[in-house]
């Protein structure tokens, strides 16, 4: 396949067909300076066990990473099925996005959210430029199950839940 075959993949298709492979949602965020920022991600991967490394996809066009970049590190918190405005709230445009909410600090300083699935606490390693994304590694620093609970998926343009086990 040539760039020019990749080029003629329609993107209301391309999303359409990976729409139907549901992903994880999760709440990624960092607080340089000590202000707490915070963005909604669905692309969070693994990546290696040794050493550990996770991964996550951001669109260039995100207004929220360029405020947690300068950090070097970031938590990913893992939301569970109840936690469905989270992930709304975190993926809105709002300019304060911690206003109200509860927080405390991981290891790195970055904010741990109340009542995720679990968090893990990274610096970052990587940070390399993919097409319309970033594709950002980090190493392990921390992590944590914080409460057993099924996790919040997002699937064919909603929210939902994974009944199969637990």
């Amino acid at each position: 396949m040539t760039e020019q075959d990749a080029a003629a993949i329609d993107p209301l298709v391309f999303r359409q067909v990976l729409g139907h492979f549901p992903t994880g949602v999760t709440v990624v965020t960092a607080a340089p300076g000590g202000a707490p920022h915070g963005m909604t991600i669905g692309s969070f991967f693994s990546i290696s066990l040794d050493p550990p490394l996770v991964g996550l996809c951001i669109d260039q066009r995100s207004t929220s990473w360029p405020a947690i970049e300068p950090a070097g590190v970031f938590a990913v918190n893992i939301l569970a099925e109840d936690q469905a405005a989270v992930s709304g709230h975190f993926a809105s445009k709002a300019e304060s996005k911690f206003d109200g909410v509860d927080w405390r600090p991981g290891v790195s300083g970055s904010p741990i959210l109340p009542g995720v699935v679990g968090h893990i606490d990274c610096r970052t390693e990587q940070v390399i430029d993919s097409g319309d994304h970033w594709i950002v590694v980090g190493r392990v620093l921390e992590l944590a199950v914080d409460r057993e609970a099924r996790p919040l998926l997002f699937f064919r343009g909603g929210y939902g839940t994974f009944t199969g086990v637990g």
